[in-house]
C-alpha cells in the first residue's frame, strides 16, 4: 500500500491528478481499438463518468485529443498530445526503484504481481486486458501481426500495445 501510496502522490506533478495521470499512461500503451472511455473505466477499475469528468479535464489542459468515428458519431476515442507525451517521458520513481532490481528479481516480482491480477480479475469477472502478441487471436506476420478477431493488420509496434478484446493464449 505505501508503494502505491508514494506512486500517486508523485503523480501531483504539473496540473494533474493521479486519475489524470493513470488514463494518459494507459493511453501511451493501449491501440487503436482501445481507446474509448469505456474501454479506460474497464481498465481502472471506476466508471464510465469519473473518465468523462477526466478525459474533459485532459481536453482542457491540452495532454489529450478527441477523435469521432467517421461511420458512427458517437463512437469517440483518445490520443496523446506531444504535451502529453513530454509529460509521460519524464522518469518515475517507482520505475527507477524497479529498474534498479537485477532480472531475477524482476522476473519473480512480475511473475508474483500476473498472479495476483489474475485471480482478482477473475473474481471481479474483470476483462484481462494484455498484450496483443499475447493474444489467441494474434498472427504474427513479417515482425507485425494480424489481428484475427477483428481482421486487422498490425505495425510491429501495435503487437506492443494493450488490446480490451485480449484473449490470453
Amino acid at each position: 500500500m505505501r508503494l502505491a501510496r508514494l506512486d500517486v502522490s508523485e503523480s501531483w506533478a504539473e496540473d494533474l491528478n493521479p486519475a489524470q495521470r493513470a488514463v494518459l499512461e494507459y493511453l501511451s500503451r493501449a491501440n487503436k481499438f482501445s481507446r474509448s472511455p469505456s474501454h479506460v473505466a474497464a481498465f481502472l477499475g471506476t466508471t464510465r463518468g469519473t473518465i468523462s469528468q477526466t478525459f474533459k479535464a485532459l481536453l482542457q489542459k491540452n495532454y489529450v485529443t478527441e477523435k469521432r468515428s467517421q461511420s458512427d458519431k458517437r463512437v469517440i476515442s483518445f490520443d496523446l498530445t506531444q504535451k502529453g507525451r513530454a509529460l509521460l517521458a519524464r522518469p518515475r520513481l517507482l520505475i527507477s526503484g524497479l529498474e534498479s532490481l537485477d532480472s531475477s528479481e524482476q522476473n519473480a516480482l512480475l511473475s508474483t504481481l500476473q498472479s495476483t491480477l489474475n485471480s482478482l480479475l477473475e473474481q471481479n469477472k474483470g476483462q484481462p486486458f494484455g498484450l496483443c502478441k499475447e493474444c489467441r487471436h494474434f498472427t504474427s506476420s513479417n515482425g507485425g501481426g494480424y489481428c484475427n478477431l477483428l481482421s486487422e493488420k498490425l505495425a510491429p509496434p501495435e503487437t506492443e500495445q494493450i488490446c480490451h478484446e485480449q484473449d490470453p493464449l
